[in-house]
């Protein structure tokens, strides 16, 4: 077999025209302001969010609260054996319905829990890192958030108890006065 470099050669910059197009300008820079479309994107007018006020199971509707105080509207579903996530439809809860209409009928086609948004600079850690950091003896405070009748039921590991009403009212008297030290909060579900 016989190779011709210059046919490879020449193969290989019309391969890089091809991929990168011949023209010396550079494309311009991509703008750090959004247009202001991008940032008043319509909210999806096939998802309710808000809490659950009412379950039927024999009528197959579920009934969600949407909007706060004044603005606040009781608004009526369907659900049928193919809407996913049924179980997450518990009056009292928030959770995040997506819909589709059929015919005059909103219908439920998923319902997810609506979790609370962490704050910045906060992460969130799983099961297994939590057992890692105990198992390597980490320097840090962990907090059960949960009331402290639950706290007394049960907890993790040298877990001291502040529930969520007494950290928003105290925070500063009840958190560890070294700010460098890790702090593992942990709750009973959504909060």
């Amino acid at each position: 077999m016989q190779i011709y470099p210059k046919k490879i050669i020449l193969l290989g910059v019309l391969a890089l025209f091809a991929f990168t197009g011949c023209t010396t300008q550079k494309a311009p820079p991509p703008s750090a302001v959004k247009p202001a479309a991008a940032k008043m994107a319509p909210k999806p007018k096939d998802i309710l969010k808000g809490k659950i006020s009412g379950k039927s199971n024999k009528a197959k509707n579920i009934q969600i609260v949407v909007g706060k105080g004044a603005k606040a509207k009781t608004i009526m579903l369907k659900f049928n054996d193919s809407t996913k996530g049924l179980e997450f439809a518990k009056k009292g809860e928030a959770a995040i319905i997506k819909f589709k209409m059929v015919g005059n009928d909103k219908v439920a086609t998923v319902i997810k829990q609506k979790l609370a948004k962490l704050p910045p600079g906060v992460v969130e850690i799983k099961t297994d890192e939590l057992m890692g950091l105990y198992e390597s003896r980490a320097d840090m405070v962990v907090v059960d958030a949960r009331p402290a009748s639950r706290y007394a039921q049960g907890h993790l590991p040298n877990a001291i108890s502040i529930p969520v009403p007494k950290l928003k009212k105290e925070q500063a008297a009840v958190l560890p006065a070294n700010k460098e030290q890790l702090l593992v909060f942990y709750c009973g579900g959504p909060t």
